[in-house]
């Protein structure tokens, strides 16, 4: 067997050999590799165009906010009031015990995640800043409920406003997903990109659950 073995561990060594060649011959002709990476400005700075490892070696050295952490913690904390305006309902007007304490469980798990970004706003100087468009238009950020289906919830009692509240949460939770995904990708800091993960932990165990109860 060591006979047999030796020539294809021997061929794994030279391909090694062949390919740190290969990644010097690179480095020394400054060819790139891997895809380019878009590193966004902080507010009112223009976009830049980073290869893989030239952002990875940026993140590693300074985790700065960049646009996009700014604007997924202001964006987050609208989005998760929606939610927590949802749970509030559910206690008088839903008819499942088990729609009611998932409510709870989301506001529980809510409430805490808008004080954290807050209080992460005020720490980087980004809460007394105003968002470029004066404002986050509720259609621009994925999931959110529109004021006509907010107003059939408050009217809705017992089943269906149990249907319509998991329906509304399922929608609501799958656009934090977007937005945890694109700051994953676009943004800088770390403690967002440890929020995002929360996010994702959450919210995808609390949509499988959810739709186990529609």
């Amino acid at each position: 067997m060591l006979v047999r073995r030796a020539p294809l561990v021997t061929a794994s060594l030279l391909a090694l050999v062949l390919a740190g060649c290969d990644s010097g011959s690179d480095r020394n002709s400054g060819a790139g590799s891997g895809p380019s990476v878009i590193a966004p400005g902080m507010p009112g700075e223009e976009n830049r165009t980073l290869s893989a490892e030239d952002a990875a070696e940026q993140r590693a050295e300074d985790d700065t906010p960049n646009s996009a952490d700014v604007s997924f913690a202001r964006m987050m904390i609208e989005h998760h009031g929606q939610a927590l305006e949802m749970t509030a309902l559910a206690p008088k007007q839903a008819e499942s015990a088990k729609v009611k304490a998932l409510a709870g469980r989301i506001a529980a798990a809510q409430g805490p995640e808008i004080e954290a970004m807050r209080s992460w706003l005020t720490t980087h100087d980004k809460d007394g800043e105003s968002a470029p468009s004066g404002g986050h238009d509720h259609a621009a950020m994925p999931g959110m409920a529109t004021e006509a289906q907010m107003k059939q919830l408050r009217a809705a009692r017992g089943k269906a406003f149990d249907e319509l509240f998991l329906t509304l949460m399922i929608t609501h939770h799958e656009g934090a997903l977007t937005m945890a995904a694109d700051v994953k990708a676009q943004g800088n800091n770390i403690r967002i990109e440890e929020m995002a993960d929360d996010v994702v932990a959450e919210q995808t165990t609390e949509i499988t659950r959810m739709r186990e109860m529609l």
